[in-house]
């Protein structure tokens, strides 16, 4: 293990072998030169003495990593896209691109050994002036997995914005009643249908042919999701939690009897594409089809329904985003329950007035 040395300043140092290079001589030969890399504390202690060595045991560790280091940002970031390549999503190699094309302007050209808490603060600063809390929070996220690779020796404590609490609108029993009154015999009542009833997403609904019907249980096994040649293709769910079964009523079953090949003949995008319209046309709040989860998840909440049967209904590894987001509270629910509420306290104070 490397050891560390005290400096005349107070502070240790360690020197641990890096690599060779190759330097002229003046006869015309070549000679072989040891290059080591250092690692500092200031911490004049011995705790500043451990931290100096820890540094350099862990380049040692790391050294054909670290030999990586050699390379700008930008050179970091592609090869580690390309080394995910066949194991991302489409999806999120795509998002790792744009957010390489448009996020690091000021860092793209630095070596990654050249890279300090610094600059990531600075970039994050300048970065989260015309971007949201969550975007910053992605892209420095992205950021932080390269450099532990490209980088390793660099512990980040970027201060980023704090995040902003979502206000997501959750529709109602009678908002799904009237939408599906608008959109009935459409395609997109269809796919309504099935997230409404069922807690399914638009790749995975996109993605199901009859073949995936028994009966009443629809079987889900693959999401529909874009390319990066800009096609769609269908491939594997990102989890293996997302492999289930659910049990529809009969009257979702009964509008896909006779159906052959796409059980909805849609493409994920088409269908957040015009459901905003449909819902505008229809005279119905705004919000996402991806809240129709919302809707499912947390009218099961609502009516008592154990979280686990929900997570392995809707898809859900864990309960953590079911708590976060999913338990979202429908108005006409929560104007239920506070009269139940308010109805017990009434009775309460009325014993305790009647008692006097």
């Amino acid at each position: 293990m490397p050891t560390a040395k005290k400096l005349p300043s107070g502070s240790w140092r360690c020197q641990v072998f890096s690599h060779y290079e190759y330097v002229n001589q003046d006869d015309g030969g070549v000679k072989k030169k040891r290059i080591y890399e250092s690692f500092t504390c200031d911490d004049p202690s011995l705790a500043g003495k451990r931290r100096a060595e820890a540094l350099a045991a862990e380049f040692a560790l790391n050294k054909e990593r670290m030999k990586r280091s050699d390379f700008t940002l930008k050179e970091a970031m592609d090869k580690y896209i390309d080394s995910k390549r066949n194991v991302l999503s489409p999806t999120s190699v795509r998002g790792y691109e744009t957010l390489v094309r448009n996020a690091y302007t000021s860092l793209l050209g630095i070596k990654t050994k050249k890279i300090n808490q610094q600059d990531i603060q600075e970039w994050a600063n300048e970065y989260s002036l015309n971007h949201s809390p969550k975007t910053v929070s992605n892209a420095h996220g992205f950021l932080a997995a390269v450099l532990s690779i490209y980088e390793p020796s660099l512990r980040l404590r970027t201060k980023l914005p704090p995040a902003k609490p979502r206000e997501l609108y959750t529709p109602s029993d009678s908002d799904i009643k009237k939408l599906l009154e608008y959109l009935k015999g459409t395609e997109l009542e269809k796919a309504v249908l099935l997230a409404s009833f069922g807690t399914l997403r638009r790749g995975e609904i996109c993605a199901l042919t009859d073949e995936d019907i028994s009966g009443n249980t629809i079987t889900i096994n693959k999401s529909m999701v874009r390319s990066n040649n800009g096609g769609f293709i269908i491939k594997s769910p990102k989890t293996g939690s997302s492999y289930r079964e659910v049990v529809y009523p009969d009257f979702v079953i009964d509008k896909f009897k006779g159906v052959k090949g796409y059980l909805v003949k849609m493409h994920p995008e088409d269908i957040s594409k015009n459901f905003g319209s449909v819902l505008k046309a229809a005279g119905l709040p705004h919000f996402r089809f991806h809240d129709l989860r919302h809707y499912s998840a947390s009218i099961m909440h609502a009516i008592g329904i154990p979280d686990q049967y929900i997570m392995a209904r809707g898809g859900w590894k864990t309960d953590r985003v079911l708590k976060q987001v999913y338990r979202n509270v429908i108005s006409d629910e929560q104007k239920k329950f506070t009269d139940k509420i308010n109805s017990h306290f009434e009775t309460m104070q009325h014993e305790i007035q009647h008692k006097k």
